[in-house]
């Protein structure tokens, strides 16, 4: 197990964060492994990440269970596994620098969505743009277990009600979950030591999901994620510059 306190000033409030948002504030999660990446590899941090995350799906989809959209999951899954299989090999064949290039630009991307985009009219998108979507979303959640945004720039526009929108991408994560482990192994990341970490951080794990379940119901996220996605975008300009520096 990693005993680093360094380590665990920046891995308690990601789990922390990733647990709330697993509870309904989707998104937040995002900043998880950008804020693992200051104390060790995007990698190493991606894959203790895993186990905490499937722990989480299990209760997020408890409390939202039947509560998603079956035709958001037939387009959006099938392109999910397709990005996985990209992301692998991104994983597998690219550099440590310009794997947190990559991450840097995508934390930086996404964070400045949120904070500029503007609210677009209620719509259906095409079954095609849920393959595209899909993809991106099993990609950067393969990367940086970060594949909320890809899902909301889909999903959000149809304006579906607050637990479908949650009980939807709960399940659609569970299973993008499962799906990583087989990758995971394949590149020989997990170790002792990794699964030691994630297994001391599950009891804070699960008291983050209950708490964003809890708060969810209670809270406008609004305030919230705009503070959590300004520091994504300056956590993800640090990235891109260590990423380039180290290219």
């Amino acid at each position: 197990m990693i005993t680093d306190p360094w380590f665990y000033a920046v891995a308690i409030p990601a789990v922390i964060l990733v647990g709330i948002s697993k509870g309904g504030f989707a998104g937040i999660s995002a900043l998880s492994l950008p804020l693992l990446a200051l104390q060790i590899s995007p990698l190493r941090g991606a894959v203790i990440m895993l186990p905490i995350l499937i722990v989480q799906d299990v209760i997020s989809v408890w409390a939202y269970w039947r509560k998603w959209d079956w035709g958001n999951l037939k387009v959006l899954l099938p392109g999910a596994f397709v990005g996985i299989v990209l992301g692998y090999l991104l994983a597998a064949y690219v550099s440590e620098a310009a794997f947190k290039l990559a991450l840097g630009v995508i934390s930086l991307a996404f964070g400045a969505r949120y904070l500029f985009a503007k609210v677009a009219e209620a719509k259906r998108a095409a079954p095609y743009a849920g393959l595209f979507w899909g993809a991106m979303a099993g990609f950067t959640s393969m990367i940086a277990n970060n594949g909320a945004p890809p899902f909301q720039i889909y999903v959000t526009p149809q304006r579906l009600p607050r637990d479908v929108f949650i009980g939807t991408m709960s399940i659609f994560f569970a299973v993008v979950n499962w799906v990583k482990v087989p990758p995971f192994v394949a590149l020989g990341l997990f170790t002792r030591e990794t699964l030691l970490t994630s297994v001391a951080l599950f009891p804070l794990a699960i008291a983050a999901t209950w708490a964003g379940v809890l708060l969810i119901r209670r809270l406008s996220a609004e305030r919230f994620n705009r503070m959590v996605y300004s520091l994504m975008v300056l956590i993800g300009v640090k990235l891109i510059w260590d990423g380039i520096t180290g290219l």
